[in-house]
This record gives C-alpha cells, sequence and structure tokens, in this order.
C-alpha cells in the first residue's frame, strides 16, 4: 500500500510557492517549516497602508533572514481604497453594528500573491492563517473563486499535533536561530491603511486589555489640548478633499490617521460572533475610517430621501455580513454595490469634523443636495396651517387609532 503525500509537500514537478508574508510570527514560522518540506517559498508583502518605512525594511530584512527563494513588496493603497474603502463607506455599517471590517485587506493581499504566483507559472499558494479563526475562511474562499490552487496551510497542519500553537512556533524558530519580537508573544497584531486589530493574551481570556494592548491611538492622558477640525469634501459618495485639499483616496486615509489617533479616535473592544461559530474579541483602533464613516453618514442622511435613508441599513448589513465571511467575490457582492453606487449620486458636499478626543463629530453639512423645505424649518416654522397638521395626523394614524375605538373596553 502506497503513503499519500503530506499536505505540505510539493505536489507537482516545480517546488515553487507563494507564501501572503507579514514578517509576524505566524508567517515567519511557515518559511522555514515550508523549505524543510521541499518547498521554494517566493514571499509577497502586499503593503496595504499599515506600516512606514522602517517597518517595510524590517519585513524585507525579514523575508531575506529566513531564507526566502524571493521577495516581493506590492503597493496594495490604492487597490484597497478602491475595492474596500470606497463601497465600505458607501454602505456606512460595521459588523454586528460595530466592527470596521479592519482585515479586509486579505483580499487584495491573495490578489497580490496570485499575481506574483502567475508570474513564476505555479498554482501553490500558502498563508499563514490558522485553524481557529476567521482569516483562512477568507484566504481560502478568495483563491478558490479565482482559479484552481493548491492551498497550503502550515498553521492549520500543527495544530493537529500541537494545542499551544503560538508557543510551538516561537521555540520552532529560537531553534533554528530567528528571534521573535517581544509584542509578538503576546498578542496577535494586524495593521494596515484600514486600522489596527490586537488580540491574544488578556483580550482572549475576556479580561481588560493591557498596557501592551495599544496600537496608533494615545491614551487620554495624551490627547492634545486644542481640539482639531478637519473639512471633507465628497463626490458621488467618494472622499476626495481634506481641507480644500484633493487627494488620492489611499494618501486621505493615511492623513486621516495620522491626524486623529493622537485623539484617541476610533479605538473600541469588539465581541461579536465569527464565521466559524466562535466568539470573537479584539482591541481595534481605525481613526480614518471612524471620521470617514461619521462626515459620510452626516452628508448622506441630510441628502437621500426617507426611504433611502430607512432601506440602504439593510442592503449595508448583508454588504458587510458578506466581505466578513469571506464572499468578498460572491456576485450578491456585486450586485448590492450596484444599489449602493446608485444611492450615491447626490452624495456631494463638504462635512466639518471636530473632536476634542476620543469620538469626531460632523458639526456642519453643506451641500447643493440638501432636501430643505424652503417654506419650513422642523419645529420651528411651517408653511402649512393648522387644519393640514391636523388632517395629516388624523389619515397618518387612522389604523392604530381605529383599533383603540374598536378595542377600548376590552373585547366583548
Amino acid at each position: 500500500m502506497s503513503s499519500q503525500p503530506s499536505a505540505l509537500s510539493p505536489q507537482s514537478s516545480t517546488k515553487d510557492i507563494v507564501l501572503a508574508f507579514s514578517g509576524g510570527l505566524d508567517t515567519s514560522f511557515c518559511v522555514p517549516y515550508l523549505k524543510e518540506r521541499g518547498w521554494a517559498v517566493h514571499t509577497v508583502f502586499a503593503d496595504t497602508g499599515g506600516v512606514d518605512a522602517q517597518e517595510r525594511a524590517y519585513i524585507e530584512q525579514r523575508a531575506q533572514e529566513l531564507g526566502v527563494a524571493s521577495h516581493r513588496t506590492v503597493d496594495g493603497g490604492p487597490a484597497i481604497w478602491n475595492g474596500f474603502v470606497k463601497p465600505f463607506v458607501w454602505a456606512g455599517e460595521g459588523y454586528q453594528g460595530q466592527y470596521p471590517l479592519l482585515v479586509s485587506d486579505r483580499y487584495l493581499i491573495v490578489d497580490a500573491a496570485l499575481a506574483r504566483a502567475a508570474e513564476l507559472g505555479t498554482r501553490a499558494i500558502a498563508h499563514g492563517c490558522t485553524g481557529m479563526g476567521n482569516d483562512q475562511v477568507r484566504f481560502d474562499l478568495a483563491v478558490k473563486s479565482q482559479g484552481d490552487y493548491e492551498i497550503v496551510a502550515p498553521i492549520r497542519e500543527i495544530q493537529k499535533e500541537h494545542t499551544e500553537v503560538r508557543a510551538y512556533e516561537q521555540k520552532y524558530l529560537e531553534e533554528r536561530g530567528f528571534g521573535v519580537r517581544a509584542k509578538q508573544k503576546s498578542y496577535t497584531i494586524n495593521e494596515n491603511l484600514l486600522g489596527v486589530t490586537m488580540s491574544g493574551g488578556e483580550i482572549d481570556r475576556w479580561q481588560a486589555p493591557g498596557a501592551g494592548a495599544v496600537g496608533w491611538c494615545k491614551p487620554r492622558a495624551e490627547w492634545p489640548s486644542a481640539p482639531l477640525r478637519l473639512r471633507l469634501g465628497f463626490a458621488s459618495g467618494e472622499a476626495v478633499t481634506l481641507d480644500g485639499e484633493k487627494i488620492a483616496g489611499h494618501v486621505l486615509l493615511a492623513r486621516l490617521n495620522e491626524l486623529l489617533a493622537p485623539y484617541g479616535v476610533g479605538r473600541g473592544l469588539y465581541t461579536g460572533d465569527t464565521t466559524i461559530g466562535l466568539k470573537g474579541r479584539i482591541v481595534f483602533e481605525a481613526p480614518g475610517l471612524a471620521a470617514l464613516l461619521v462626515a459620510h453618514r452626516a452628508l448622506e442622511e441630510a441628502v437621500l430621501t426617507k426611504q433611502q435613508n430607512r432601506f440602504k441599513p439593510e442592503v449595508a448589513r448583508k454588504w458587510v455580513e458578506l466581505v466578513y465571511e469571506g464572499f468578498f467575490h460572491d456576485p450578491l457582492k456585486t450586485d448590492l454595490e450596484a444599489f449602493l453606487a446608485s444611492s450615491q449620486a447626490t452624495v456631494n458636499g463638504e462635512v466639518v469634523l471636530e473632536t476634542a478626543g476620543g469620538r469626531v463629530d460632523a458639526v456642519a453639512v453643506q451641500s447643493p443636495h440638501l432636501l430643505n423645505a424652503k417654506g419650513a424649518t422642523y419645529a420651528q416654522a411651517a408653511d402649512w396651517g393648522v387644519a393640514e397638521a391636523e388632517g395629516f395626523i388624523k389619515l397618518f394614524g387612522m389604523s392604530s387609532t381605529l383599533w383603540a375605538e374598536v378595542n377600548r373596553g376590552g373585547a366583548a
């Protein structure tokens, strides 16, 4: 009886495999682990804007230190803005009303890895996702929806034999002479243009986040004393200017992150239902996205009709669920985006945002499409008479009033 080849061993004549690489604990572990099983590992880091030049250089150095066959850094900023941020802001909803989908860069990372695989002529793709989380679903479905590829997931494989996966990864790397960053020993940290997420340690134990669970946002004691005001301009629902300056979307978001993080804007502690059925708990920080959502909603609610404003959140929630659960390439997502794009035709204008720390508010809205009645202002002035108001109330409440009249005193 012949033995079956290992899922981690090359299955074709080529031994090239493309690994989506971040330089963190999991993907660092994957490099020597795959190499020892016969793969030539080609790493791809899709820079989606969450790292500075020093960190970017560290990731490239880390890949070389681990002995990869090649390393490629790809600028993912424009792709993440057009592919995710724009429709997400149009939708205007976080997952379960809270979480701003900060790991949605995974889909753009898959695109970068598949492009590199095409260059190398290989159909083998690897990622560092665990078997406990949602990212494995996002990576695998995004790959499967774009072709017939062999997907290799080393962390899922070692989970079959080791329960303390992170400890095993650390020991494995250290035994081979590769250091592990101190912060990677305590938390799983993800950074990109969208924001920062932190899990692990006391966060997973349902305790208060420790002093080390801090990303971009400053604590209250370090907030600036002077309030900050910003002016965002929108065209068809897309943020296009900051304080009157026209800026590319991904650059604008990065600038918002820089301006608002010192004020602690966009930080939250989220517990929710994961794709695989567990409860997930993370600390997240998304200063720029928080500002975009607040500004866009203030403008949108002023220019859309009541029926649009009532119905649109239903579409938004479904779009967010699809993206969260890995169905980024499902045709329903495309269908929903067609509706969202249509709803943004009149979402044009400027919004002034203000923060003194912790939260950001829309304090002024200007648009040529504001739905103002020329002769009336809510609760102040009206261009209709008392009889018209009383008639409206009578007809509007007819059903409830009739029920009360018929059933007053109880059923006969």
